[in-house]
């Protein structure tokens, strides 16, 4: 493959994933209140890696590796929309969906990028390496966060109950226990603030 041919696949793909900037989420900005997109999201997580990964559970923790997870874990949504967290109805087939997505949208790269990130959407997914561990940690704790900001607005929204946040977040646990501690104390307030229902 030319030199061009490999840029222009490239391009492709670039051009392609400016659309997750349209692909709106349930989770409210803190300032304006309005719907965050994927985009913000994965930038916002990507920062946060930054900041926290001095309390990763994990020492040895690749950050580089953890930050390409979570700057393409999200761009499967381009095609397969995002899923809000308590739609369990929606959930059924999201792997499904979102792996369709992943090969057509991965598949734009030239073959050795394809199936560099197609490896670290799926080791996102399994959450089974410190890093994926770490990744969803993050990736759990930010809409979190954001509700608690929000005084609760999407979990208001769509009438979430305590102990289904708690089962959504508790495996940030996994990743990263000091801030799994900081969350729980964080949805006990949202609860006792009237901002999540118990």
């Amino acid at each position: 493959m030319s030199t061009q041919s490999r840029l222009a696949q490239q391009i492709r793909f670039i051009v392609e994933i400016d659309k997750l900037k349209e692909v709106f989420r349930q989770s409210l900005l803190t300032q304006s209140r309005r719907q965050e997109n994927d985009a913000e999201h994965s930038w916002h997580l990507c920062l946060m890696v930054l900041v926290l990964a001095e309390h990763s559970n994990f020492p040895e923790i690749d950050v580089l590796r953890v930050l390409k997870m979570l700057l393409i874990h999200d761009i499967v949504e381009i095609d397969a929309g995002d899923t809000f967290a308590y739609d369990t109805a929606r959930m059924a087939d999201q792997h499904e969906r979102e792996a369709r997505a992943a090969d057509r949208i991965f598949g734009l790269l030239p073959a050795d990028q394809a199936t560099e990130f197609r490896e670290l959407w799926d080791e996102f997914e399994s959450r089974r390496t410190p890093e994926a561990k770490f990744a969803a940690a993050v990736d759990r704790f930010h809409p979190m966060l954001q509700n608690c900001l929000t005084e609760g607005a999407a979990w208001r929204q769509h009438g979430i109950t305590s102990d289904r946040v708690i089962a959504r977040t508790s495996h940030i646990a996994d990743g990263a226990t000091e801030v799994w501690v900081y969350a729980a104390q964080m949805i006990a307030d949202a609860v006792k603030a009237g901002h999540l229902a118990e």
